[in-house]
């Protein structure tokens, strides 16, 4: 039997920057993973000039943690922000996607918003503020800027970062920044303003708010968080238990190993198994919290011809009955992310909407991409991509609905009454990679003071 300080269990990007963290202040831990790589739902390809994720292509700098963290890997590791122009953001609308509005002029001349919301927004900072803590970002996107702003801003904002139903996801728990904008403010303009002139530090001025990635790609990243730190692939059957003297016993394939500490960073649903100790009634609130499904499509073209979209992607409002939710434009952001001429797009469909996505042929999603490729990116019909690559998460998404503040209050009842254990990853705190990045320095300077 071998003892460790900390371990943790999941090497996705939670526990590795845990584990990095934790490493770099001299303590001693062990990561254990399942899968036969780290880095979880994070991967790159590169495949004949084109460099694609397979799961997460971008990352938002929300934290200071991130640009801290990507410090600490310079030499290893070199953060990319995205290009200016991947700052124009498309909406899908009728037949063709439409710029975003980006200031005064384009909203009052943009297609996507009705004349009368237009008018609408400029009573937003008197509207009355809401009284259900508990409200769907739907009903609160349409009761404070109207329904047209609902249908193509925040829907499709919602099903691009969530692949979500903004009527079933609480704003509390899933845009608790845009909540409090609100419930602090009473209005998303007058809180805006006011955030905007509240003193900075020199820290606070590290999240930019900078779309990034990594030079060469995301695994990039977790390859250089993992450098110098203990790490054992194809532990299956992880299993985890208290043991009388205050220390943890974590058993995986005949091997066992005593810590002080367990920092769990895998999905919600897979902690029965992990943790058969914990009363099942108890771990309900945690274990049943669902996962929307995405598909993801990487398509690459060697030669765009004159279909250049200098933007971040586009988006698709569920109104216009379309078969995917967005497409990015990871070539438009990123450096190499195609042959010279070329571009790379990311497909994504299904989500929560569209469950049953998960179970079409790879031959019917080809067949819906080369649909999108004809009729939404505008390619002539004689012009087929150069590269199709298909991938399926079962559980790519946690969707934070009314149900998280359960969620979240089980997490602390279980953390104090079993001490030595932290229950991480995304389920809690926040879906984003600076969430997962945020969340890792918390829970080390937790575990070092």
């Amino acid at each position: 039997m071998q003892e460790r300080d900390i371990i943790i269990i999941g090497a996705g990007l939670t526990g590795l920057s845990t584990a990095f963290n934790l490493k770099r202040q001299g303590r001693e831990v062990l990561v254990l993973e399942k899968a036969d790589r780290i880095g979880g739902q994070i991967r790159t390809y590169h495949e004949d000039g084109f460099t694609y994720e397979s799961g997460p292509n971008t990352g938002v700098v929300s934290f200071p943690e991130v640009t801290e963290l990507f410090q600490n890997l310079k030499g290893s590791c070199e953060m990319e922000t995205a290009r200016e122009s991947s700052k124009r953001r498309l909406i899908w609308k009728g037949n063709r996607f439409h710029a975003l509005p980006s200031g005064p002029l384009s909203a009052v001349t943009t297609p996507l918003f009705t004349l009368t919301d237009k008018f609408r927004i400029l009573g937003e900072p008197w509207r009355k503020k809401g009284d259900d803590p508990n409200e769907p970002v739907g009903a609160l996107a349409q009761r404070r800027l109207g329904k047209s702003f609902y249908e193509y801003a925040v829907d499709p904002f919602v099903s691009g970062v969530y692949a979500g139903d903004p009527m079933k996801l609480t704003t509390r728990y899933a845009l608790p920044k845009l909540y409090n904008l609100e419930a602090n403010y009473g209005s998303f303009i007058r809180g805006a303003m006011a955030k905007a002139k509240e003193p900075k530090t020199d820290r606070d001025r590290l999240a930019t708010k900078k779309v990034f990635s990594a030079f060469g790609g995301l695994q990039k990243m977790v390859e250089a968080l993992a450098a110098d730190v203990e790490i054992i692939l194809n532990a299956k059957n992880i299993r985890v238990t208290p043991e009388p003297d205050g220390y943890w016993m974590v058993t995986f394939g005949g091997n066992e190993f005593r810590a002080r500490h367990v920092v769990t960073t895998v999905g919600a649903y897979e902690l029965p198994n992990l943790l058969p100790f914990i009363p099942e009634e108890e771990l309900r609130p945690i274990s049943q919290l669902f996962y929307a499904p995405i598909i993801q499509v990487c398509v690459g073209v060697r030669d765009a011809g004159n279909l250049v979209y200098p933007a971040f992607g586009g988006l698709v409002p569920s109104k216009e009955k379309k078969q995917v939710l967005g497409i990015l434009f990871p070539s438009e952001c990123f450096t190499g992310r195609a042959p010279e001429g070329g571009a790379l797009y990311s497909y994504f469909m299904g989500g929560a909407r569209h469950q049953d996505y998960l179970q079409k042929s790879d031959e019917e999603i080809r067949k819906m991409v080369i649909d999108a490729f004809h009729s939404m990116l505008k390619y002539p019909n004689n012009i087929e991509p150069d590269m199709i690559r298909i991938f399926r998460h079962e559980h790519a998404i946690p969707q934070y609905g009314v149900d998280s503040g359960e969620r979240f209050a089980a997490v602390e009842r279980l953390q104090k009454k079993y001490t030595g254990l932290i229950l991480a990853g995304n389920l809690r705190d926040g879906i984003g990679m600076g969430n997962r990045i945020h969340q890792g320095a918390t829970i080390a300077a937790e575990l070092i003071s």
